[in-house]
C-alpha cells in the first residue's frame, strides 16, 4: 500500500474511532517509508488520541526531522507537549506553527491554549479570536474561545462561544461537556449533572467519571474554606471568652451559623445532583476516593465539634476543631494527586521533577565529593 493510500485509510480508522487499527495502518506504512512527515504527523495525532504521549512526542520529532518546514508537524507537536504540562515548549512550537502558516486556524488555536496554559490571558484571546476569524464555523475554534473565556473567568462568554459550537454540532461531545461544567460553576447542578449523565450514555466507552463527582469534591473544597475560617474564628472567639465571658454567647451563636451555612451549601450542592455523584466516585481511582471519604469524615468531624461547642461551651472542642485543618489541607492535596494519576500529562510531568530531583542530588554529590577532595589537598599541602 503506498504511503498516500495509507494516509488516506489511517484517516478513515481514525475518523470512526478505531485507533488502534489506525495506529498499526501508519506504523506498518512507516516501515517501508520512515521518513514520510506526513504518515509521522497523523501517527502523532493517533497515538496522542490514545493517550500514548512520550510516542506521540517521538513521531513528532521525527516528522519535524524529516521535514523541519511542515507547520502541522509543530501543531502536533504543541498539542502533544500541552497535554505532557510543558507549556512554555507547547507556545514556542505553536508560535513557530503560526509562522510558518499564518492563515491556517489550527497553529494560532494551540497557541491559545498554550498561552492560556502560561495564564497569559489576554493573549490567549486574542489568539484564539484569530484562529476564529479564519474559521468562523470551526466547532474546534469556538470551543477554543469558551475555554479561553473560561480559563480567563469570562463565563458569559464562554457560554455564548459553546452554545453557538453546539448549534453548528450538537453532539460535540466535548462542548457539551464544557457547558455542562460551566453550569457547574454556577451552580445549576441539576442541569450540570443531567448534561454528563447524557454525555456518559452517547460515550459509554469513555464516561467521565472525575466530572461526574464535580458535586462531591465542590462540596468538600468549599466546607474546607468554610470550616478553615470557621474553626479558627470560633476558637479565638472561645479562648477569648474564657478570660472575657461575655463573650461567650457570640462565640456559641458564631459556631452554630457556621454550621447552618454549611449545611445550607451542603443541601444546595448534594439535593439536586441525586445519586450519579455517588455512583460515579465508586468508579473513581482508589486514592482519589479514599481521599475523599476521608474528607467527609474530617469535615463531619469538625462540624460536630462546633455543634458540640454551640451546646457545651466547652473550648477544648474547637481547639480539636482548628487541629484537624491541616489534615483537611493534607487529604485535600491527595485528593488532588489521586484526580491526575491516570493522566499520562500529570505522570509525565512528576517523572521529569523526579528524574530533575535525581540529577540534582547526584550533582549535589559529585560537588561535595570535589570540594571534600579540594579541602583534603589544601590541607595536605606543605607551605
Amino acid at each position: 500500500m503506498s504511503g498516500v493510500a495509507s494516509y488516506q485509510r489511517a484517516s478513515a480508522l481514525l475518523d470512526v474511532g478505531r485507533d488502534a487499527q489506525a495506529v498499526e495502518t501508519l506504523r506498518a506504512a512507516l516501515a517501508e517509508t520512515p521518513d514520510d512527515a506526513a504518515l509521522l504527523t497523523l501517527l502523532c495525532f493517533a497515538l496522542r488520541r490514545r493517550r500514548d504521549l512520550p510516542g506521540a512526542l517521538a513521531a513528532a520529532e521525527a516528522a519535524l526531522a524529516a521535514e523541519p518546514g511542515r507547520p502541522e508537524a509543530h501543531v502536533e507537536r504543541a498539542e502533544t507537549l500541552l497535554a505532557l504540562l510543558r507549556d512554555g515548549d507547547a507556545r514556542a512550537a505553536a508560535e513557530q506553527a503560526v509562522r510558518l502558516a499564518p492563515n491556517r486556524p489550527s497553529g494560532h488555536l494551540v497557541l491559545a491554549r498554550a498561552l492560556a496554559a502560561g495564564r497569559n490571558f489576554a493573549e490567549a484571546r486574542a489568539a484564539a479570536a484569530r484562529g476564529l476569524a479564519l474559521a468562523p464555523r470551526s466547532v474546534e475554534a469556538l470551543l477554543t474561545v469558551a475555554d479561553v473565556a473560561r480559563d480567563a473567568g469570562r463565563r458569559d462568554e464562554a457560554e455564548e462561544a459553546a452554545r453557538t459550537a453546539l448549534r453548528i454540532d450538537p453532539d460535540s461531545e466535548y462542548g457539551r461537556w464544557l457547558l455542562a461544567m460551566l453550569d457547574a460553576e454556577r451552580l445549576r447542578v441539576r442541569r450540570s449533572l443531567r448534561t454528563l449523565r447524557d454525555v456518559a450514555r452517547d460515550n459509554p466507552g469513555r464516561p467521565n467519571v472525575l466530572s461526574m463527582t464535580w458535586p462531591i469534591r465542590r462540596l468538600l473544597s468549599g466546607l474546607r474554606r468554610w470550616l478553615t475560617v470557621a474553626v479558627v474564628l470560633t476558637c479565638a472567639a472561645a479562648l477569648i471568652a474564657v478570660r472575657f465571658p461575655p463573650m461567650l454567647p457570640p462565640s456559641r451563636v458564631m459556631a452554630a451559623v457556621f454550621v447552618l451555612l454549611a449545611a445550607g451549601f451542603s443541601v444546595r450542592l448534594l439535593l439536586p445532583a441525586g445519586a450519579l455523584p455517588w455512583r460515579s466516585l465508586r468508579l473513581t481511582p482508589p486514592l482519589l476516593r479514599r481521599s475523599l471519604y476521608a474528607r467527609m469524615v474530617t469535615a463531619a468531624v469538625q462540624t460536630g465539634l462546633l455543634i458540640g461547642y454551640a451546646v457545651s461551651s466547652t473550648p477544648l472542642l474547637t481547639v480539636i476543631a482548628v487541629v484537624l485543618v491541616p489534615v483537611q489541607l493534607l487529604l485535600g492535596l491527595t485528593a488532588a494527586i489521586g484526580a491526575h494519576l491516570d493522566d499520562p500529562g500529570h505522570l509525565h510531568a512528576l517523572r521529569d521533577i523526579a528524574r530533575q530531583l535525581r540529577e540534582w542530588r547526584a550533582e549535589l554529590r559529585r560537588w561535595w565529593a570535589d570540594t571534600r577532595r579540594d579541602l583534603r589537598d589544601a590541607w595536605r599541602d606543605e607551605p
